[in-house]
């Protein structure tokens, strides 16, 4: 997906999709671990004591057999023994402290994440939340950080402690014993080639698995968000049905990765009790012979356990890597893809000057959705003075709810100029230009909590003298008033305890209460009776008296006093003016108005 807005700025959530997602999960560790250096390099401090107490005991195990059992000398035995004790304490000490600072890092590493994610959420634009869609972004700024969170979590605990482990093991192993040191250096391949055939099988295994859980994800949403469409038409079957192709893909998806997971166990096991079993054989061999003593022996075998230890760490640590990889490779997707903000500081930087408009004005507007054969809207122009009402309609899927869309840039013209008080609104920082317009949108949506909490979103510091009189204004004091508790009633997420007409006189009463430049009404009356919608558009008139008003509208009762009207036919401007104007001269309007009044009558 590619969107070209104002400035001819491109950008697209997944043109920065990284090619190597190894690298891509190295750098994204080290640029999240960056702040917390202090606790890593403790971590990395207490990891390196941890090990080498570790590699020492077995060392001092074999003495203990050679110079205290063997010899029959018990103060060699108490002393090495009081060593051992005391690195087995350091050890514990170190390994806790460790793995408790690695998980204090991780959470954090996490929190922040998520953070990030949540307020870039916030400010992309909707072009882009659709390309990614809704599920895949809650996954990503769940599951997906998650994965990111337990890979930090094996790399302080594991992949710290596996290479230092494993080169340890080898240099002491030979120490003990140089002619037995090759089945060191002839297992560690084998191990090797094993890890490496794992990773290259769950790389694309769980590349897949993630996007199948974002499409589990959308199958559940839809169908909890549809439930009512669901019941109404008895669809339950098909839905179900549906919901069990995704469940069965994920299922097999999971089932294939955890098969490959659950061979490594066996194979490693394979090699390390043959190995063993051979350092046994070739041992004992040379400790009849003389050639070795039975606490190098011991010392060996330990060795060679940490050594398989270390690389069984190692290989964990990589079989989940893939996982954390194709998550890495996700949140960094969104994380860079560009902010509305960012574009439209850019945007006001290439911006060019426009002449003078006194209100809202459209200067040859176009625009097309990512990947759409044809534009929604084609070439629109038109002004919109302050004090007035301009009404747009026309035919479903028309591009009339583009047109009013545009203007606080929730989307980006393709081409063309949208302009407020003669300044393009690309060069006006976001903030700003949405604190001059108010919108009541198509859907009237409300967020769990009070009415007044509801109401207090478009202006946070209203009392309630002024919740009372946009409310009143909006025609819907009458039934918050008979609440129990007024507003401070609960509205349910959605608004869902409420009916339609009641949600858009809420939704409505929001964005007057804000003062603004512009108000924008996005077919806001289709649910309220005739006599309702006469009423509060007489309230209407004196409160917006000053502003700019764009109404979109199915009804042409809704709009026939607007002060103008613009005819949207398949993306274009085809005529604009006065009701009966139009009457006189617009065919499509004739043909709109028509049709009402037949679907009236009958």
């Amino acid at each position: 997906m590619t969107t070209r807005s104002r400035g001819g700025i491109v950008r697209s959530p997944f043109a920065r999709r990284p090619t190597n997602g190894g690298e891509v999960l190295a750098s994204f560790l080290l640029q999240r671990l960056a702040p917390h250096k202090a606790h890593v390099l403790a971590i990395v401090l207490l990891q390196l004591v941890q090990i080498a107490a570790t590699l020492l005991l077995p060392t001092i195990n074999a003495k203990i057999v050679d110079d205290g059992l063997v010899a029959g000398n018990s103060d060699v035995i108490l002393r090495l023994g009081t060593w051992m004790l005391v690195l087995t304490v350091v050890q514990v000490l170190a390994a806790v402290v460790a793995g408790y600072l690695g998980a204090v890092v991780a959470m954090k590493v996490g929190r922040g994440l998520r953070r990030e994610l949540f307020d870039k959420m916030h400010s992309l634009p909707d072009q882009d939340v659709a390309a990614f869609g809704p599920a895949s972004l809650v996954v990503r700024t769940t599951n997906d950080v998650l994965q990111l969170q337990n890979i930090t979590v094996l790399v302080f605990s594991m992949l710290v402690a596996a290479p230092v482990m494993g080169i340890g093991g080898v240099i002491l192993a030979v120490q003990q014993d140089v002619a037995m040191s090759w089945i060191v250096f002839a297992i560690i391949p084998v191990l090797l080639a094993i890890m490496l055939l794992i990773v290259r099988k769950l790389v694309p295994l769980y590349r897949e698995g993630q996007g199948l859980v974002d499409r589990m994800n959308s199958v559940i949403r839809e169908q909890i968000l549809g439930t009512a469409v669901i019941r109404a038409f008895v669809r339950q079957p098909m839905e179900m049905r549906r919901f069990e192709t995704a469940n069965e893909a994920l299922t097999t998806n999971n089932l294939r990765s955890a098969r490959i997971v659950a061979a490594m166990l066996p194979l490693v096991m394979i090699v390390v009790n043959l190995s063993s079993a051979g350092v046994v054989w070739l041992g004992g061999h040379r400790i009849v012979a003389g050639q070795m003593q039975l606490g190098a022996l011991t010392a060996f075998i330990a060795y060679i356990m940490q050594i398989l230890l270390a690389i069984m760490m190692a290989m964990y640590v990589l079989s989940t890597a893939p996982r954390a990889t194709v998550s890495a490779e996700r949140v960094t997707e969104v994380l860079a893809t560009e902010s509305e903000h960012v574009l439209s500081e850019r945007a006001a930087e290439m911006g060019t000057a426009v002449g003078p408009c006194p209100g809202l004005c459209f200067d040859n507007v176009s625009f097309a959705y990512p990947g759409a054969e044809a534009r929604v809207l084609d070439g629109v122009t038109f002004t919109a003075l302050p004090g007035t009402t301009t009404a747009v309609i026309g035919a479903t899927g028309s591009g009339k709810s583009t047109v009013v869309t545009l203007v606080p840039r929730l989307l980006d013209p393709s081409s063309g100029t949208i302009s407020l008080n003669g300044r393009d609104t690309a060069t006006i920082p976001l903030a700003t230009l949405r604190r001059k317009i108010a919108v009541v949108p198509q859907e009237s949506w409300f967020f769990r909590g009070t009415i007044a909490e509801n109401l207090r979103l478009s202006h946070p510091s209203a009392t309630d003298a002024q919740l009372w009189h946009a409310l009143e204004t909006a025609q819907a004091a009458d039934f918050v008033a008979q609440l129990p508790d007024g507003m401070d009633t609960a509205l349910s997420q959605g608004g869902a305890n409420f009916s339609g007409g009641q949600r858009q006189r809420l939704s409505i009463a929001r964005a007057i209460l804000r003062p603004a430049s512009v108000y924008v009404f996005d077919d806001s009356f289709s649910a309220l009776d005739t006599v309702t919608e006469a009423r509060l558009r007489d309230a209407l008139e004196p409160e917006l008296a000053n502003a700019i008003v764009l109404i979109v509208a199915q009804r042409v009762n809704t709009i026939v006093s607007a002060d103008q009207i613009l005819v949207i036919d398949e993306g274009r401007l085809v005529a604009h003016g006065t009701h009966h104007e139009l009457l006189d001269s617009s065919e499509v309007y004739r043909e709109i108005v028509a049709s009402q009044l037949e679907t009236e009558s009958a």
